[in-house]
């Protein structure tokens, strides 16, 4: 199913008025996108398995989203906090990475050998294990996510529920999670930088540069990171900052429609 970008516009804007994750009331807390300005938007994967961490990160400042695998001993409590403290909620997704091609395979973990039913059927499993869930990613999935059909399944089943945003993690080049979730509507933004495949303040330092680099030249930029010593200790540093870098932090939702609104402008200006 092809969406026309306009279509695809009009069916974003519907979605983020009946699915944000937090009341009407708290409506006047949210951050309001600035669309002149450069933004980013900021995931903590690998959340619910460390209370400690995962409190850690429930401190960092602003709307910083938390992506919760499925499973973990504290996913439930630390999820529940989380939208109380308005940070998105996010499903961190298993899926099969090429070196589970031959291997055993992690509880919960979406794979290649699945018929549709077991896939659709594991993967509503996963979205019920977070509460608040708003959007999700892949956790892993080097394999998994350069697969059309599995990609097809899985942005259906997000298509039938109408009410979740798709990050593509990019753990592989070959990845076609986008682009099918672009052909089956579905909100959706990939991942600009990881912060610590690096675990060390500098090298953190210098990919959390890369990535206001990057929303400075392209408008829009997300980076991902792990509750780790290092990577908090750097955010906390560096989002101090942002604003008198001219730099906005946005929840996840937002900075996907304010990329979509970028590129129909982009769209319109060439069309004239």
């Amino acid at each position: 199913m092809h969406l026309y970008p306009a279509i695809w516009r009009y069916v974003f804007a519907l979605w983020l008025a009946g699915a944000a994750s937090f009341s009407a009331a708290d409506e006047g807390s949210k951050p309001v996108a600035d669309n002149q300005r450069p933004a980013i938007a900021i995931i903590i994967d690998d959340m619910g398995n460390q209370q400690a961490q995962g409190l850690r990160v429930l401190d960092l400042p602003g709307p910083v989203a938390c992506a919760f695998l499925p499973y973990g001993a504290y996913t439930v409590s630390l999820a529940q906090r989380a939208h109380q403290q308005r940070k998105e909620v996010m499903l961190h997704l298993p899926m099969q990475a090429v070196e589970h091609a031959q291997g055993s395979l992690q509880e919960g973990m979406l794979n290649l050998d699945m018929t549709r039913q077991q896939f659709q059927s594991e993967l509503s499993r996963a979205i019920g294990a977070v509460p608040h869930v708003s959007g999700l990613n892949n956790h892993m999935g080097s394999l998994l996510t350069r697969h059309p059909g599995s990609m097809a399944w899985l942005m259906q089943a997000i298509g039938n529920r109408g009410d979740l945003f798709f990050v593509d993690s990019r753990t592989t080049r070959a990845t076609v999670a986008q682009q099918l979730a672009t052909e089956y509507g579905i909100p959706n933004i990939a991942r600009k930088v990881f912060f610590d495949n690096e675990d060390e303040t500098a090298a953190i330092r210098a990919q959390f540069r890369r990535l206001l680099a990057a929303a400075r030249a392209e408008g829009t930029a997300l980076g991902i990171g792990h509750p780790r010593p290092a990577t908090l200790q750097v955010l906390t540093e560096e989002l101090a900052h942002l604003d008198e870098q001219g730099i906005q932090l946005l929840p996840v939702a937002r900075l996907i429609e304010m990329q979509a609104d970028r590129r129909l402008t982009w769209q319109a200006s060439l069309s004239r």
